[in-house]
């Protein structure tokens, strides 16, 4: 399977949205509590500095990702991120493939660093995937996400020199 990786267009945002509303609704990764529905998602994914769509063959949306300033000022090289890949996609290098376009996509939008504020300590996956691409844990913030079942988890701050 091959993966292409392009800015959202408007016919990807019904996908996109139901991509994104699954991790909402699972509860133990984005901070968001409310789904987005197809218009606040067209606003949301607006806002961002980029927004990007992974897709197969076929041209079907297989994961996300969301690119913005992690603050602003003096601080405001430092960009953030959120990535989501759809569920039956996982595990087939989409997510690594989102990463690895992101962090040019920051460089190109002239960020310095790519800073992660709360990677949830159970997502393996992910923790994984920073530690092989190169992303340095600054720490851990104890209880720093509540989960949807309302008990609480680690976070780990990351970041990377882009």
């Amino acid at each position: 399977m091959s993966i292409q990786i392009r800015a959202l267009e408007e016919q990807d945002l019904p996908a996109a949205v139901a991509i994104w509303n699954r991790v909402v609704d699972d509860g133990v990764a984005f901070p968001q509590l409310e789904p987005l529905t197809e218009e606040g998602g067209r606003t949301f994914f607006a806002r961002q500095s980029f927004t990007a769509v992974a897709l197969d063959d076929t041209g079907e949306v297989l994961g996300l990702y969301i690119l913005h300033p992690n603050n602003e000022g003096r601080c405001g090289h430092i960009c953030n991120a959120s990535y989501t890949v759809r569920a039956d996609a996982r595990g087939r290098g989409v997510g690594e493939a989102l990463v690895r376009h992101c962090l040019r996509k920051g460089r190109d939008l002239g960020f310095r660093i790519l800073q992660f504020n709360a990677v949830v300590a159970s997502n393996t996956p992910a923790l994984r995937l920073y530690e092989k691409l190169g992303f340095t844990r600054l720490g851990t913030i104890p209880g720093g996400f509540r989960m949807k079942d309302g008990h609480y988890e680690d976070i780990i701050v990351h970041y990377r020199l882009l």
